[in-house]
């Protein structure tokens, strides 16, 4: 019989992480600071002398989702601190769970903690507690994404109103981090071997307009706490750095050009743009308080890709808001045929407790919001499959996420983790591909998400991105 492992010496805490990757950087920070106080993170529920669960609140879906996972933590540990979110509806878990022993709302990493403390005390050590912890801020700390790539959350909170949304009631205003702090973080992160950065927020296109754009020093140089900047000196840097919720302001026309420019034959900053233009009738636009130029967006996606033509484009859509006409819905067909949006998310418009949308005449039937789903999802699969087809004969610089038998799983400068498609190489084991390599990469095929290539002759593991071809 193998010798068991010994019981670690501090308390045990187990975590559930739910919701999206600004979700899963709260996580991240919380476990980093258990570790600092000397906590062991545990996989199972049975280690766990408590489990915490951060968790999601933004859809029904991700309600229903947390509850459950309070519910499972409840039922095989009964121990269970609830934070994230969710936990800004404290009423609506104690009415599902009323023995949790905690709850508290996303980014209260105190209120967490106190409560860690208290279902699990640390030990007293004499020999090591007078020894000064450093505060899980001074580092890296725990990562939930592989080494390869990371989450940079460079704000809290949002300073819109969407009608559909409740964020900003669960996350507040707009809290933007000073802009040296981001860039020190993404340094420690890149010498730590990081190879891809995925900027997140709530908006990032608004980041620093809290701090009024205050001057910051990294690298002897001076930045402003604004997007444009923060562009710049992650464009120092020897990673990927990918943009994700970037609302359409006027001034991310200014980023275009970084997404153009090379260094050393690298996009100096990866030609991806996420933006979440949520609908095309002008109309619909301003019942959810968004933005409604429908005619100077497609002016401007023409502008972008004019200026960069590697432009890869990615956006969500709702559809089934209220009051939808069927023409309004034809209207966002014709706006998917004319944009030619790379990789395109959409969902049937729900009811989410809060949202000032709830209020508006004229919902949509249900069966009718999912038809329009289904017919919308079509529309794009066609475009995005096309897209892709396009890429087959070009070479593509590839990064590397997982080994699957013979082939290699990795994603081209078009593609996010986990939302986007994948390059399957066929030949990567036996190119010796690891994740977190880079590969150019040879595309002979593709389908509605993927594309299929192998090893570019002299291509596998380049020290670092190469602009792709095509």
């Amino acid at each position: 019989m193998p010798a068991t492992s010994p019981r670690p010496a501090g308390p045990r805490v187990g975590f559930v992480s739910l919701g999206c990757p600004k979700a899963l950087v709260d996580s991240e920070r919380i476990l980093t600071q258990l570790r600092v106080e000397g906590y062991d993170i545990v996989p199972s529920y049975d280690d766990a002398d408590v489990v915490v669960v951060n968790t999601c609140g933004f859809i029904d879906a991700a309600v229903d989702e947390s509850l459950d996972a309070i519910g499972e933590a409840l039922a095989e540990n009964g121990k269970v601190i609830v934070t994230g979110c969710l936990g800004k509806r404290e009423a609506l878990i104690r009415e599902a769970h009323p023995d949790v022993l905690s709850i508290s709302g996303p980014q209260d990493y105190a209120s967490v903690m106190s409560a860690v403390h208290a279902a699990a005390p640390t030990r007293h050590d004499p020999f090591v507690d007078l020894v000064p912890r450093r505060a899980a801020a001074d580092d890296i700390g725990v990562k939930l994404t592989p080494k390869h790539y990371a989450y940079l959350k460079i704000s809290e909170g949002c300073n819109h109103r969407c009608s559909f949304c409740i964020i900003p009631s669960m996350r507040g205003d707009l809290v933007s981090r000073p802009v040296d702090a981001v860039l020190r973080e993404a340094e420690k992160l890149v010498r730590g071997g990081v190879r891809e950065l995925l900027v997140v927020s709530q908006d990032t296109s608004a980041y620093g307009v809290d701090l009024r754009y205050a001057e910051r020093e990294w690298r002897g140089r001076t930045y402003q706490t604004r997007m444009k900047a923060l562009c710049e000196g992650l464009a120092e840097l020897d990673a990927w750095t990918r943009l994700h919720y970037v609302y359409p302001y006027p001034h991310v026309d200014e980023i275009l050009p970084l997404m153009a420019e090379t260094r050393d034959g690298a996009p100096r900053l990866l030609p991806y743009l996420d933006i979440p233009f949520q609908h095309a009738s002008p109309r619909i636009l301003r019942l959810m308080k968004r933005p409604g130029a429908v005619e100077r967006t497609l002016e401007r996606i023409h502008r972008w890709r004019g200026i960069c033509p590697g432009l890869t484009i990615r956006s969500t859509f709702i559809v089934g808001f209220p009051g939808e006409t069927e023409a309004e819905f034809e209207a966002l067909l014709d706006f998917l045929d004319e944009a030619q949006l790379d990789r395109v998310g959409a969902f049937a418009y729900s009811p989410v407790e809060g949202a000032t949308a709830n209020a508006l005449p004229g919902p949509v039937d249900e069966a009718v919001k999912q038809e329009r789903l289904a017919r919308f999802m079509e529309r794009q699969a066609a475009i995005s499959a096309a897209r892709l087809e396009a890429k087959v004969g070009s070479v593509q610089r590839c990064l590397v996420d997982a080994i699957d038998g013979e082939l290699a799983l990795a994603r081209s400068q078009a593609d996010a983790p986990e939302i986007d498609g994948l390059v399957q190489i066929q030949d990567g084991a036996a190119a010796g591909l690891r994740p977190g390599d880079f590969a150019d990469v040879r595309i002979l095929g593709s389908d509605e998400h993927d594309l299929y290539g192998e090893v570019e002759a002299g291509g596998a593991q380049a020290p670092f991105p190469i602009v792709n071809a095509g």
